[in-house]
């Protein structure tokens, strides 16, 4: 028999249960609460009149509905602010621990996981998100969830799932300078399209994945469900244990050790056999601008529009179109001509500390362009107490940037913080789907030096010319 591979070897030691159809009943480690998957959940609960199974497994934040200015910024009544103090009193009603706005621990759910040490290697986590794939970078299985599910997990801690197949994409080279890892996920996007991972867990591996930082490989992992995959992971390995030690929740004294032991067993054996395997070379790559309304549009920014006359699928020609009538480009249009209207940094791929100094080195000593207004929101407190301490809000703010406070911010537009119909924004988020920052707003995927240099040019540039 053929090794085990790192999400097989997870997978099997978390099976509860395994049923005649094919299914698995999980054991569910973790679970990441925040305010729009779970009032569903927690209504089922008090309806049914059952308690949360193991609070203490459960940790509760806002972060999609908070506001961005909270300092001399009141909260507004309405759906958000509503849905902020839903999340309080059911995490209060069930023992659970619930982050306030105010606590230095707040921040985006899938930036502060990874910062308390409450995701850990070789655990299963969920959440009622699909970026949770972004804590696979850690080497555990993390996969977003629906409702239903939620409420499984909180009365049960299990879940009935279908094992996915596996693909390792080993990427290998090293990145160019002026070339990041959104770059990169970017450009495996465009390769192996929007559905390239439909039914796949990702195991990412290679050279260049070995030599990225856990912030890199969280960037990596966040965008898996971009390509079609619930499950985007990375072994553990020294960076992972260094970036762990010391965290409040992770494993202490002896108990670290003997954790480290365990995570250093997860590995994918060097004989297992994937059920797909993806090569993609770093070391050629070029900064990345998308330019429609789905991640695969994707483009270097050396690139032109394309044209969907060239499209020798018909299908995929008429979604071209689609996609080109509603961002407002015509084939043929140089990227480095696409003139913006805003920019945003943040998010739950672009909002750590590590996204903020790349842009911040960027627009030193620059100003934002005339016309452009442009945001930074740090994706937790943590970060925003760091950067601050490094000066990187005195940069920001002194280029013509607003300095916001930690959440989801303009990625989603749950908020206040949203594009008008017809703006244009480059963006360091997930998604550029039609209305995803606002509705009618038109929205290019990018990294945070190339958000940056848009911003004091008021349209896409090479961000390597200004490094």
């Amino acid at each position: 028999m053929s090794g085990k591979t790192l999400y097989d070897r997870i997978w099997d030691a978390h099976v509860v249960k395994s049923y005649p159809e094919g299914d698995d009943l999980l054991y569910i480690d973790r679970h990441l609460v925040q305010e729009v998957s779970s009032p569903q959940a927690f209504a089922t609960l008090d309806a049914r009149g059952i308690k949360v199974r193991r609070p203490q497994a459960h940790l509760a934040v806002a972060d999609h509905a908070v506001p961005t200015r909270r300092t001399g910024h009141p909260f507004a009544a309405g759906l958000a602010r509503d849905q902020v103090d839903r999340l309080r009193r059911n995490a209060a009603n069930h023992g659970i621990r619930y982050i306030e706005m105010e606590e230095a621990f707040h921040g985006i759910v899938h930036v502060i996981g990874p910062e308390l040490g409450f995701t850990l290697p070789g655990t299963t986590l969920v959440c009622g998100d699909s970026h949770t794939c972004t804590h696979g970078a850690l080497g555990c299985l993390a996969f977003g969830i629906g409702a239903s599910e939620c409420t499984s997990v909180f009365g049960a801690q299990t879940l009935r799932q279908t094992r996915q197949k596996t693909m390792r994409v080993t990427i290998d080279g090293t990145l160019p300078p002026g070339v990041t890892v959104k770059d990169v996920i970017l450009g495996l996007i465009a390769r192996i399209g929007s559905g390239g991972g439909v039914g796949y867990a990702l195991e990412y591996a290679g050279s260049a994945v070995r030599a990225m930082s856990i912030e890199a490989r969280m960037t990596l992992c966040n965008m898996s469900i971009e390509a079609g995959s619930r499950v985007g992971m990375v072994a553990p390995d020294e960076t992972t244990f260094a970036y762990l030690r010391g965290r409040t929740l992770a494993p202490q004294g002896p108990d670290w050790d003997a954790a480290v032991a365990a995570w250093s067993a997860l590995a994918s054996d060097p004989d297992a056999v994937f059920d797909r395997e993806v090569r993609f070379s770093a070391a050629e790559l070029v900064p990345q601008v998308s330019w429609g309304t789905t991640p695969e549009h994707t483009l270097p920014v050396t690139g032109i529009v394309p044209d969907p006359d060239d499209e020798a699928d018909p299908t995929r020609a008429e979604r071209m179109r689609t996609s080109l009538a509603y961002m407002g480009l015509s084939p043929g249009t140089a990227i480095t001509d696409i003139a913006i209207d805003k920019v945003f940094i943040g998010s739950c791929t672009n909002g750590r500390l590590e996204d903020l100094r790349a842009a911040a080195a960027i627009v030193r000593d620059r100003k934002v362009a005339p016309g452009v207004s442009a945001i930074v929101v740090p994706g937790s407190a943590a970060v925003q107490i760091a950067a601050e301490r490094e000066g990187l809000h005195e940069i920001f703010t002194a280029a013509g940037f607003e300095w916001r406070d930690a959440g989801c911010s303009m990625c989603v537009g749950m908020n206040e913080d949203r594009l008008v119909s017809g703006e244009r924004c480059a963006s360091t988020s997930n998604r550029n789907f039609e209305g995803r920052q606002g509705r009618g707003g038109r929205t290019h995927l990018v990294s945070p030096t190339m958000a940056a240099a848009a911003a004091t040019a008021g349209r896409f540039v090479d961000a390597r010319e200004l490094a």
